[in-house]
């Protein structure tokens, strides 16, 4: 993908979007701030389950501030000037419809008016585009998935990313504690000045196991008990040493498989040469219950299941309980390194890409 991303990837310049062409309830943004998430780089690598057709802009998520709204846009209260962030389940390249070639790595990008939403008083535009997409999945895999209640102990992988950043603020929220993981202690004092518990660096020297034998530390931290939740965005050896770390009964959210990203080798090929496997004995043993998360999915099966994520998530963003971490901001121009930073796993939480 490093090679991939300094050969082919290349910025052009955009044709601005000619508003007679567009339909009423259509939103013209301009493009302020777009963040820079892990499906972007499986999606420009041809790996991300659901591909765009092209060409298509990358970018699932942007804040901007609006250039020109339809009537019906206007009727349903966007004006010219707004501060406005996008829904990317509802436009760009992950959304169903006309569209996905529109994301936020653009000075422009069009939207239907019921994806654009105001951004939260005292948000900035780096943070509006850092919101929906981590803390959904937060939601969907720690409260709808996992039903995480308070004084429950939920061990965090991958908690330095910006989707694992967003599931430890909503664990504490839910007033759980957290243990996280990583392999930077760098990284990892970040992670505890966010919230964390207990961390546990994860970097293995065996040559034959990717992670530390770290179950022990779980223990000691659990007095003995072990965790009662998974949240497992890494698979590979990570999940196997953390079926050892659980209580009987305990819940393993597969969340992504970060340190396998070429499960199918791309998009319509099988055999799956590098998916995960997991220990059946293990699940029996421990009574474990293995839930699939899968967050955009689950909300295309059944769309009423947002509402109730969406609403909560924004009634904590309104009381200051949520603010996404931002360590990381890139001018437009400089995508290649950014996305290179974003695959060698040098950004802390969000990172986002500026047009200006």
């Amino acid at each position: 993908p490093v090679k991939g991303v300094e050969k082919n990837l290349h910025l052009v310049s955009q044709v601005k979007p000619n508003v007679q062409d567009l339909v009423s309830h259509d939103v013209l943004i301009q493009v302020k701030a777009a963040a820079l998430g892990w499906v972007d780089l499986l999606m420009t690598s041809g790996q991300y389950q659901h591909m765009p057709p092209l060409p298509y802009t990358p970018g699932l998520e942007y804040s901007g501030v609006i250039e020109w709204a339809g009537k019906e846009a206007k009727a349903e209260g966007l004006s010219i000037g707004d501060r406005v962030f996008v829904d990317g389940f509802v436009t760009g390249p992950r959304s169903p419809g006309k569209y996905q070639q529109y994301g936020g790595f653009a000075n422009y990008a069009v939207a239907p008016a019921e994806a654009v939403r105001a951004i939260p008083e005292g948000f900035s535009f780096e943070q509006a585009c850092n919101l929906l997409g981590s803390y959904e999945t937060a939601y969907h895999c720690l409260v709808k998935c996992g039903e995480l209640k308070p004084g429950e102990t939920v061990l965090i992988h991958g908690a330095s990313g910006a989707t694992g950043l967003a599931a430890l603020h909503m664990a504490k929220l839910l007033g759980a504690k957290v243990i996280a993981t990583g392999r930077s202690d760098e990284k990892l004092a970040v992670v505890k000045e966010q919230g964390a518990d207990w961390v546990i660096n994860t970097s293995s020297s065996d040559p034959d196991f990717g992670v530390s034998r770290f179950r022990d530390e779980v223990k000691a931290l659990t007095n003995g008990a072990g965790v009662d939740v998974v949240y497992d965005g890494v698979g590979g050896d990570i999940s196997l040493e953390s079926m050892r770390c659980v209580k009987f009964g305990a819940r393993f959210l597969i969340v992504g498989w970060a340190s396998t990203p070429f499960v199918a080798k791309g998009k319509g090929q099988r055999g799956a040469p590098n998916a995960n496997m997991l220990p059946t004995n293990l699940i029996m043993m421990k009574g474990l219950k293995v839930l699939g998360c899968p967050t955009v999915i689950s909300a295309q099966q059944d769309p009423s299941i947002r509402q109730e994520r969406l609403s909560q998530i924004m009634s904590w963003v309104r009381n200051g309980d949520i603010q996404p971490f931002v360590s990381s901001v890139y001018d437009l121009e400089n995508v290649k390194q950014a996305m290179k930073d974003k695959w060698t796993g040098k950004i802390i939480g969000g990172a986002v890409l500026k047009p200006e």
